[in-house]
């Protein structure tokens, strides 16, 4: 490693430097660590996509339930999950509606799909719901739907 002495503002100061030996490790290690990561995070998209998608409908279902509480009542199947982001102007009117709305923006799943809503639900008082990766009811694996029942 290379040291040397510059003086500057009359005070004696040592500067040390990085030798092309340690920076070639350092480039190293940092290599050996991305092969090994990178893999396994590259593997697992499909897996986010999923996680994200139940976050995103937790994330509605309380919207929802705070409009319950607000409202009394969940939107219509009719004023949907719009109901979260625009007051209804169709019946039932809520009367507590509260300003601003209950999320800043309705979300699409991570495929780019709406989230459905059902009110009254099949699986509970409501459902939210995706399609998954192939947009249609039922399927297998990434084709799974993903709901607020699960």
């Amino acid at each position: 490693m290379q040291t040397w002495i510059t003086r500057r503002n009359g005070a004696a100061r040592r500067q040390r430097g990085f030798t092309l030996i340690e920076i070639m490790v350092v480039v190293a290690i940092l290599g050996i660590l991305a092969a090994l990561i990178v893999p396994k995070i590259m593997s697992r998209p499909d897996e986010a996509r999923r996680i994200a998608a139940k976050q995103d409908i937790g994330t509605i279902m309380q919207a929802l339930k705070l409009y319950r509480l607000d409202n009394g009542r969940y939107p219509t199947q009719e004023q949907g999950l719009n109901a979260l982001i625009q007051k209804p102007s169709t019946d039932p009117i809520p009367n507590n509606w509260k300003d601003g709305g209950y999320l800043e923006r309705l979300p699409n799943d991570p495929w780019g799909n709406a989230y459905k809503y059902l009110n009254p639900g099949v699986h509970g008082e409501i459902d939210v719901f995706s399609y998954g990766a192939d947009g249609k009811e039922g399927g297998d694996g990434n084709d799974t739907d993903i709901g607020s029942w699960q």
